[in-house]
């Protein structure tokens, strides 16, 4: 046993060592990684890969337990401030979307589009090509000058459509249940747990925004291409584009070539001799050159990025929680430097309670500065709720935003208990001392608290957007319900102040405080521990690892189920989350 005993202290301090050493290592890289100049030669072109990039902003990390900074610039703040920046930099002739495949919204394409028709403005080039084209990348690349695609490729452009697993069938084959109190006729994102299939009101609201969002993005590409939208539709309805030849007949596309040949186009636009290579340079690289367009400004407009499902504790990149952001924003209004504050929007929504605190600190955050909301693909139910008490806030037309309503679950194993012989007896001393088992079936008691706390959270997050949007709570309410609107459609609902994008809330805010010359600095910073070190250098590739096996052994539709249900069954306290998980294809 004492052998035992050495042996794992023995191999739990080489752990700790090698651990430290590759921490040690892994500080090195970013040290001298960070010192190495990108160079942009003249006459180059940037190729505009999104493979990476998926959130709207990449993250700062400083780790509390020693004295090392970690990070990230894949966001598409930093792809759109590249675009900005290549356009009045006399290196950069054009740009080039070669291939590109990304898990991006329609909102942050649509940001982008725009961003790369302004850089188009200055008389420099954009170019596309690609072997497939899905739905989402047409889109995107419809704003190039030339549209290229694979003579055996694809073009996607059929409409859009989403998805819904309704999972009742599958409780009453277990025997486990959610237990659902709700309000909001619309509140849908418990119906999948209640029903076997679409309630009318659910399938209204859905219809009501896909529509919404497919007449902006045709409008877009209608611009772009010079299509009627009509024609547009009927190419749709018809999938009149779905080979390259059938696309380039009806003028989706320009040319049906090969990427060799594309290549050939880009060097002839340069002057460039075909036996010769012609400069490219990675927008991700490029952000981080040294730019003569770059000035220096002391004054300052922080943009604070909101992003993922809320849940609590500090935050992340992919999740919100007060403790970042809340800290980002003290820190913004303590910062003489810094004028006015962006907050950009782009979460489902969640914890109900996160969502009062953050709140809370952003009314304090108005007293001191101004407090601009832009809204990306998603600012619902409790995305709305830290949005609703802005001085102004914008939202892109194809901004799902809303949803205005709260609900509670729990899971309930008494069914499949009982099936099983499993009876749990409690022994209590008051009447409500046992709260909440999931063993037992929920008793009317329980029923009636938490209910009484739904409607206390609706009423108080009512109170909060009748406040802020200077409405009566009778007309929010009116509105409200869980359902969903599209940016359109919110501000015709007097949801929010204005259309437009990101760099329409920069500039809004900029002329609020009467400044012309700022610079943009991003939040929050995110203070991460040793172990979130580890796991993100360690453990990510392995728990992907496993989620591939999972999927490999049960299929891409029961993994999704399967996460579906734990998801929910993980939730904690009242939730303002979107009303269903939505995939848009």
């Amino acid at each position: 046993m004492k052998f035992l005993r050495n042996l794992l202290a023995t191999l739990l301090g080489l752990c700790i060592f090698f651990g430290l050493l590759f921490i040690g290592f892994m500080a090195i890289i970013t040290v001298a990684g960070s010192s190495e100049k990108v160079i942009v030669k003249n006459n180059s072109v940037l190729e505009l890969d999104l493979s990476t990039v998926q959130y709207d902003y990449g993250g700062k990390f400083s780790y509390k337990d020693f004295n090392f900074n970690d990070e990230s610039k894949d966001g598409v703040s930093d792809v759109l401030m590249a675009i900005e920046q290549a356009k009045g930099d006399d290196r950069i002739k054009g740009i080039s979307i070669l291939n590109n495949v990304s898990s991006l919204g329609f909102v942050q394409r649509r940001e982008i589009r725009e961003k790369l028709q302004d850089f188009k403005s200055s008389g420099k080039f954009v170019v596309s090509y690609a072997n497939a084209l899905s739905q989402g990348e047409y889109y995107l690349s419809s704003v190039a000058d030339t549209v290229y695609v694979n003579p055996v490729g694809a073009v996607d452009f059929r409409g859009l459509s989403t998805e819904i697993l309704y999972l009742k069938g599958l409780q009453d084959q277990t025997g486990v249940h959610m237990e659902v109190i709700r309000h909001g006729k619309y509140k849908s994102a418990v119906e999948p747990y209640l029903e076997k299939q679409m309630s009318e009101a659910n399938r209204e609201q859905i219809t009501v925004f896909l529509n919404s969002i497919w007449s902006t993005l045709v409008a877009d590409i209608s611009k772009s291409r010079n299509i009627e939208v009509d024609s547009l539709n009927d190419i749709a309805t018809n999938l009149a584009a779905r080979t390259p030849e059938r696309a380039l007949a009806v003028k989706l596309i320009d040319k049906v070539a090969y990427e060799d040949e594309y290549h050939a186009g880009i060097k002839k636009a340069l002057d460039l001799a075909q036996d010769k290579d012609y400069n490219k340079i990675d927008v991700l690289e490029y952000i981080k050159a040294d730019s003569p367009m770059r000035k220096a400004s002391t004054d300052q407009i922080a943009v604070i990025y909101a992003q993922g499902q809320i849940l609590s504790g500090e935050g992340n990149v992919n999740y919100i929680g007060e403790g970042s952001i809340n800290r980002a924003l003290k820190k913004a209004r303590k910062n003489d430097k810094i004028k006015a504050i962006v907050l950009r929007v782009n979460s489902p929504g969640g914890s109900a309670l996160t969502s009062e605190l953050i709140w809370r600190e952003i009314e304090l955050t108005k007293k001191v500065k101004p407090v601009i909301v832009s809204m990306g693909d998603l600012a619902a139910s409790g995305g709305y709720y830290i949005s609703c008490g802005a001085d102004h806030i914008f939202a892109d037309p194809a901004t799902i935003t809303g949803s205005i309503g709260v609900f509670g679950m729990l899971p309930n194993f008494s069914t499949l208990a009982t099936k099983y012989g499993v009876n749990a007896e409690q022994v209590k001393t008051h009447q409500n001392a046992a709260s909440y088992s999931p063993f037992r079936k929920v008793d009317e008691s329980f029923k009636s608290e938490i209910t009484e706390s739904i409607e206390f959270i609706y009423e108080t997050f009512v109170n909060r957007v009748a406040t802020g949007r200077g409405m009566t709570f009778e007309k929010v309410d009116e509105i409200a319900q869980g359902r969903v609107w599209t940016g359109v459609d919110a501000l015709e609902k007097g949801l929010v102040d204005e259309l437009g994008g990101l760099n329409d809330a920069i500039a809004y805010a900029a002329k609020k405080v009467e400044i012309e010359e700022y610079k943009v600095v991003n939040y929050p910073e995110y203070e991460l521990k040793i172990n979130d070190l580890l796991r993100n250098y360690l453990g990510a590739s392995i728990m992907q690892t496993q989620d591939e096996l999972l999927k490999e052994k049960i299929g891409q539709e029961n993994f999704e189920m399967m996460e579906r249900l734990n998801y929910f069954s993980s939730l904690k306290g009242a939730q303002a989350i979107m009303p269903f998980e939505i995939k848009i294809q």
